[in-house]
């Protein structure tokens, strides 16, 4: 049972935190070894398990991050940018794969991230799971395939609690959409509209987010043409999809050279 990869959660108390806790938990390929919190949060020096709600796992919420992951083989950390650039340097120290799910992250943050995959393999996407990262790559193929008289907007949705927009996952597909049409996704980028903005600017890759009640996270990628509309969509229904495909991560990361990775490298894309 020791011989497998031994896990710490960041954030433990958020809703991935609980989510990726139990999918370790009820893993046969890994183990928990570690939670993590902010200092002063309630959780900090209890069973993380007890203070889910249910029975005793054996490991204390800590908010010593590098004692952690000085015993772990991985960190999957879905939290704030500012927590997640702190946790990559850490993470690299203990020589540990850095699972990065936190979305939301600025250049720098991307820089010092950067900056640690040197030391330790660190796998960064804006979302985990299977069907978008298919969705991603089904975007890239069709933007190539179609000329600018098919406008592209990107629309997702999420609940009231998200803080950052576009979403990470937006922001993917809007970069799959802007390769495949060979331009820089920073000038056809298009978030806002309001009041006379004029005409479309043809070939702008537009960006709508939808915040709102319990919404786990929709995405529609829609080429618009005279005549026709194509519609790319996933819909997730339960976030343990991202669970599940974080801890393939943490996992397929094990044998692999330091180096800054995404889901596609994961799944073989």
């Amino acid at each position: 049972m020791t011989d497998l990869p031994g896990i710490v959660i960041t954030g433990a108390s958020g809703r991935m935190g609980q989510m990726l806790i139990r999918t370790v938990c009820d893993s046969a390929k890994a183990r928990l070894v570690g939670a993590i919190e902010r200092p002063g949060h309630a959780w900090v020096g209890q069973d993380v398990g007890v203070a889910m709600g249910g029975a005793a796992l054996g490991v204390t919420v800590s908010d010593d991050p590098l004692e952690a992951f000085a015993k772990a083989q991985a960190v999957i950390d879905f939290t704030a940018p500012a927590a997640t650039v702190e946790f990559a340097g850490l993470a690299a120290q203990a020589r540990a794969v850095h699972v990065i799910g936190t979305t939301g992250l600025e250049k720098d943050d991307l820089a010092r991230i950067a900056a640690a995959a040197r030391h330790a393999v660190i796998v960064r996407a804006g979302n985990m799971s299977l069907g978008v990262n298919l969705l991603v790559q089904l975007t890239r193929k069709v933007a190539a395939a179609l000329d600018e008289d098919y406008d592209i907007e990107v629309i997702e949705a999420h609940h009231r609690h998200k803080v950052d927009a576009p979403s990470g996952t937006a922001l993917m597909l809007g970069q799959a959409a802007a390769d495949g049409r060979g331009v820089a996704l920073d000038r056809a980028s298009d978030r806002g509209r309001d009041g006379m903005t004029g005409a479309r600017r043809r070939g702008a890759i537009g960006f709508h987010a939808i915040r709102g009640g319990d919404i786990i996270g929709e995405h529609d990628v829609l080429f618009a043409a005279d005549g026709e509309r194509i519609t790319l969509r996933h819909v997730a229904s339960d976030r343990s999809v991202f669970a599940r495909g974080a801890l393939r991560a943490a996992l397929w990361g094990q044998d692999k050279a330091p180096g800054e990775y995404d889901m596609i490298d994961v799944l073989g894309l």
